[in-house]
């Protein structure tokens, strides 16, 4: 699989309609690069740091018209999409959310964030249920988490089992949190035996200062490709060569002893 990784701003007015436009842009080249997956940061299509009010006048069913307008640029330029968008449920719940699609269009999964950060999340959004899906894209099994998500080691680790080879996960992830980039994705990806593709905003918004660094983990340990800090395309083959190259080598997932951490899903 070949990966692009769109590291943006964003519309600085926080419009669907344009983000939307970026996106067909960046789909556009991406295809151009031989790319067959594009994989945009978290709450891409209006922002992140907007405030209950605002989430919920643009927050839309997963296949809302958004989703369609995405289906379209997904099969205009035939390469697979993921991205980070507000959504609304039957019953009103709005969740930071993240969808799936393959070249044609199709929806393969719709992920919900599960792990919160801090009062921005909660004061916006209803936590999902992380219920650990994987889908085939693009010859890979994909698996979906969102920002902070990944942080957590049984997240990854949940996808892993489920027999995922790669975690897209898009982020607004912002100063000073570097080490996630620089330290936890490489890590996560080594000690889960596959690739962790980490897609993060750029620029400013509100109080946050997004740091960029848009980054692929690698099984074998270390980044793939690290962006700087501003505005990026960035490309990243992921093989099933690696994978198994890293596989062979990292001995965490055959030797994991369950047993022993039952007392991990207690509370403290």
């Amino acid at each position: 699989m070949r990966l692009a990784m769109l590291q943006t701003a964003g519309d600085p007015e926080n419009r669907p309609s344009v983000n939307l436009d970026i996106l067909e842009r960046a789909a556009a080249r991406a295809a151009q690069g031989g790319a067959d997956l594009l994989l945009a940061p978290e709450m891409f299509l209006t922002g992140y740091n907007i405030g209950r009010e605002a989430a919920e006048a643009v927050a839309e069913p997963a296949d809302g018209a958004s989703a369609v307008r995405a289906a379209q640029i997904a099969s205009t330029h035939n390469v697979a999409l993921c991205y980070g968008y507000p959504e609304r449920d039957a019953a009103g719940l709005i969740y930071n959310s993240a969808l799936l699609l393959d070249r044609d269009g199709r929806q393969l999964l719709n992920f919900r964030k599960t792990h919160l950060f801090g009062d921005l999340d909660r004061a916006m959004f209803a936590p999902g249920a992380g219920t650990a899906e994987v889908a085939e894209v693009a010859g890979m099994k994909a698996g979906l988490l969102i920002c902070y998500d990944v942080e957590f080691p049984e997240a990854v680790r949940a996808l892993a089992l489920n027999g995922a080879d790669l975690v897209l996960v898009p982020t607004a992830n912002m100063k000073p949190y570097d080490a996630v980039s620089l330290y936890i994705v490489p890590a996560r990806a080594f000690e889960s035996e596959l690739f962790i593709a980490y897609a993060n905003r750029c620029g400013s918004e509100g109080e946050l200062d997004y740091m960029g660094l848009s980054c692929v983990g690698d099984p074998s340990g270390g980044n793939l490709v690290l962006a700087g800090d501003g505005e990026e395309l960035v490309f990243a083959d992921l093989t099933t060569e690696a994978l198994e190259r890293g596989r062979s080598l990292n001995t965490h997932m055959r030797d994991r002893l369950p047993e022993v951490y039952g007392r991990l899903v207690g509370s403290r």
